[in-house]
């Protein structure tokens, strides 16, 4: 591999940020900087590097090609997109150990040795497996675990945030625990499904129209973005939305003002913007059905859930939260589920995820009757 190179000094110093979960390549990177005139900074993950950048005016960021969380070359178009001016270098960091080692014990430098890892609390963010499930979420699953630290990491800031996943994953439960998380949880959540408003109407749903702006425009009325003033938008399914409203989107977003449809007159919000979707949005900006430009102002934070049949060790919890919950609504003492009806659950592929498992607890408790325990019989009829 050939060696890092980094550009000439534009200041007296050059800030780097380096990131890696590897302690080794983050250690031998700083020591061979020392005498470069360089304030190389460390940040163990690509949303751990993402958060850095937010706060920090850096002038090169080198990025490992192996991230423990998020793929390396879409938080380097981020960097690339978010940061003017910033130098963005991916770099494969198990070839850059031996490398910069080399580098070292050619210029008869030390090598200085690399001491044992501090514990996570004073490294970063906790531990993975330390981690509560967000509000209204169930389930340890290392997969789940990485949704709640990127949540908890990007809940106390402004930054637009993606949340990706399948249909049924649970995408609007984090995007109300980011804002229920986040100083703007005294304010309005307004949630808009892009998918569910006729294109005819969303221009006016989102910014509000004048009286007798179109027919029918009686009165006039406030957009759900003026509504969501000081708090939080959640755009669901925003891989819907048509090419003329994603470049009105675009604009406010960009300058974070609203002109309600037949008026000239135009508003300033303070909207903290959450954006999801099911699709892969990348593949929508190669076929020209979502804007590259608007892609890169949307996915600022991306946060990917799995799929259900990707966590089945939360299967049996995610079930008993559902029936604890239904017999709650309906009255009756606490129902179970029996061992074999939760073997049985965790073998099913579940393509509608976590919202097709609660519905089927809810078909089983119906067909269970007055029956204490749920069995295979009741979800397999």
């Amino acid at each position: 591999m050939s060696t890092v190179v980094l550009p000439a000094a534009k200041r007296n110093q050059i800030r780097v940020l380096v990131a890696s979960s590897d302690p080794v390549f983050r250690r031998l990177f700083k020591q061979r900087s020392i005498d470069a005139h360089e304030i190389v900074e460390e940040a163990l993950s690509g949303a751990h590097a993402l958060s850095r950048l937010e706060s920090i005016a850096f002038d090169v960021f080198v990025l490992d090609r192996h991230l423990p969380d998020l793929d390396s070359q879409e938080v380097a178009e981020l960097a690339r997109c978010r940061f003017a001016g910033l130098e963005v270098r991916l770099i494969d960091s198990r070839a850059a150990v031996e490398t910069i080692s080399a580098e070292l014990r050619a210029s008869s430098a030390p090598i200085m040795p690399i001491p044992p890892a501090p514990p996570a609390a004073t490294e970063a963010e906790p531990a993975i497996d330390d981690l509560s499930p967000l509000p209204g979420m169930v389930g340890k699953a290392r997969g789940m675990q990485q949704v709640y630290r990127l949540a908890r990491l990007v809940a106390p800031r402004d930054t637009t945030v993606l949340v990706t996943g399948e249909t049924g994953t649970g995408k609007e439960i984090v995007a109300r625990a980011i804002h229920d998380l986040s100083p703007r949880a005294q304010n309005p959540l307004v949630v808009v499904n892009s998918a569910a408003i006729p294109e005819s109407l969303l221009e006016a749903e989102l910014f509000g129209h004048s009286r007798g702006a179109f027919t029918g425009a009686v009165q006039t009325r406030v957009g759900r973005i003026h509504m969501a003033h000081g708090g939080t938008l959640f755009l669901d399914e925003i891989g819907d939305l048509p090419l003329s409203m994603q470049a009105k989107l675009l604009r406010f977003l960009q300058d974070g003002e609203v002109q309600r449809l037949g008026s000239s007159e135009v508003f300033r919000v303070d909207v903290r913007v959450i954006c999801a979707t099911n699709v892969n949005l990348l593949d929508f900006v190669k076929q020209r059905l979502f804007r590259q430009d608007l892609y890169y102002r949307v996915a600022v934070f991306p946060i990917e859930l799995p799929p259900l049949r990707e966590r089945t060790e939360d299967i049996g919890p995610l079930a008993g939260r559902f029936l604890a919950d239904l017999c709650r609504k309906a009255g009756v003492p606490d129902k179970r589920l029996s061992a074999s009806s939760i073997a049985f659950l965790r073998q099913a592929q579940w393509p509608g995820n976590v919202r097709e498992l609660q519905h089927a607890v809810e078909r089983a408790f119906i067909l269970a009757s007055e029956e204490t325990q749920l069995h295979v019989e009741h979800f397999s009829r």
